[in-house]
């Protein structure tokens, strides 16, 4: 089986890593027992030396050889640690006259801490070797006496560290295995893990390379909730559902703004051919299908201003052309124009409005925009003999203006509510507009530092409510009145 590229790379810096850290810690901690193993066996070579044994010999150095044989064989019996310690005492003319062990002593054997010794102002020489028979050993001497032909009495104490190098051995053998164990342990599984969680981003990129394709059905199945994963599974599942139903909108989009484009056209073309054919002959049909052309022609150009606004919208290019404008006077422009129409299609437009000026730095043009937008709305989802209202209110520190168009036609589901003002929604398909309408309007307002919310309730009706920021703000009555009390002081 192919190992996956993040299985391999994370395999061989876990691996790395651990055997690393593992190493550290198992040379630590070997030299640590190595010192303390090699430190007890110094300790225990180095107890023999004590002072009572140096007054001993020191007594007997100036005495006869057979007295100071007799001294050493005596001191080699009456050692207790001769089964851990090995002892030998050398006479003043360096040779070995007693040990611990019993066995003889070659006279030509090198003892290199005695050799030391005799050149140390100290007396003491010390040794780590191996010997003839290839045991290693650890080995002191102390000098007893020195004497003039370069030689010297002393006592030498020995350790074998064969069984210390052994356990050295088994511990190193241990810990070698101890680290193999834990990399298995913990590479092993985690490099399932690893390839688990690989197989499922595997899964996730060809689920999503098919999204990509505009294959906008599938799906990732059979994963879990309850980790990173999962909430990635969970969360390219619900793109999919968003972009599914984001296509499924730009192709009712498509269609509603062909099928709105070709009817004003249809009606232009029509009546302009029976213009031209009927000539002046009949100027009542004239004079109608030249107010049916510039209706529909009206139509067309507000429908091509909401497709460039929205794509300047969507490309971040939307600008604003601001000056100091006043608000209520773009609205009272937008009853007036949608008064007749509403009257002809049986419909009551009502309207209130406070006497006074909201001034702004606003673009006018995207202003009236937004209120054509919203009356227009409101007056084709109310039935005939149905009510449209309109009101603005400025708050009382004339720091806000609130907009409000009521209607009494058919609301909005409580359903679509929430994704009313989003591109290419239409909660009733059936119903002429290309469905971004309230998409651009939102924006616009937004850019001007206010907000549109819509309240509705199915079968009832609904309300949308605009609020815009205002200048500072005083009547004029007031502004008169200020002016000249500052031209009297």
């Amino acid at each position: 089986m192919k190992i996956a590229v993040i299985t391999r790379r994370w395999m061989v810096k876990t691996f790395s890593f651990i055997t690393l850290f593992l190493i550290i810690i198992a040379v630590a901690l070997f030299f640590a027992v190595r010192s303390f193993y090699y430190h007890t066996a110094e300790t225990m070579v180095s107890s023999g030396n004590s002072s009572i044994v140096n007054m001993f010999f020191k007594l007997t150095s100036g005495t006869t050889d057979e007295e100071f044989n007799e001294a050493a064989r005596d001191y080699i019996e009456s050692f207790t640690s001769k089964d851990k310690i090995s002892v030998w005492v050398i006479n003043k003319y360096g040779e070995v006259i007693a040990t611990s062990d019993g066995f003889d002593v070659p006279q030509d054997i090198q003892m290199q801490d005695y050799v030391d010794a005799l050149t140390s102002e100290s007396g003491f020489g010390e040794w780590t070797g191996e010997i003839q028979s290839g045991e290693k050993i650890m080995a002191k001497t102390y000098l007893l006496s020195r004497n003039e032909n370069g030689n010297a009495a002393a006592i030498r104490y020995s350790i074998s560290l064969q069984d210390v190098d052994e356990s050295l051995k088994n511990l190193l053998l241990i810990m070698i295995f101890v680290c193999i164990l834990m990399m298995a342990i913990t590479i092993i599984p985690g490099a399932v893990y690893i390839e688990k969680i690989v197989r499922s981003i595997n899964n996730t990129t060809e689920v999503a390379n098919k999204i990509a394709k505009g294959e906008f059905e599938e799906r990732l199945t059979g994963y879990s909730t309850n980790d990173e994963m999962g909430e990635l599974c969970e969360a390219v599942n619900n793109m999919a559902g968003e972009i599914s139903t984001t296509d499924r909108m730009k192709n009712d989009f498509i269609s509603t703004v062909s099928h709105e484009l070709r009817t004003p056209l249809t009606a232009i073309k029509g009546w302009g051919e029976t213009i031209m054919r009927i000539g002046g002959s009949d100027e009542v049909l004239t004079a109608k299908g030249m107010e049916v052309i510039i209706h529909e022609t009206m139509r067309l150009s507000k429908m091509v201003e909401d497709l460039l606004d929205f794509s300047r919208m969507q490309s971040g290019r939307m600008s604003l052309r601001i000056v100091r404008t006043d608000i209520l006077a773009e609205l009272d422009e937008a009853i007036l124009t949608f008064r007749e129409r509403a009257t002809r299609e049986g419909k009551v437009l009502l309207y209130s409005v406070p006497d006074a000026p909201a001034p702004m730095d606003a673009d006018p043009d995207k202003i009236m925009q937004v209120f054509v937008n919203i009356i227009d709305n409101a007056i084709k989802y109310t039935a005939k003999g149905g009510t449209i209202r309109v009101d603005a209110q400025i708050e009382d520190d004339h720091s806000r203006l609130w907009i409000s168009v009521k209607d009494t036609g058919r609301g909005i589901p409580n359903d679509d509510l929430p994704k009313i003002k989003e591109k290419f929604y239409k909660a009733d398909s059936s119903e002429r507009g290309s469905g971004i309408g309230l998409a651009v309007a939102d924006e616009i307002i937004s850019m001007h530092n206010g907000e549109l919310y819509i309240d509705s309730m199915f079968g009832v009706g609904t309300t949308v409510t605009v609020s815009l920021p205002l200048l500072a703000n005083k009547s004029e009555n007031e502004r008169s009145a200020s002016d000249e009390q500052k031209a009297k002081e």
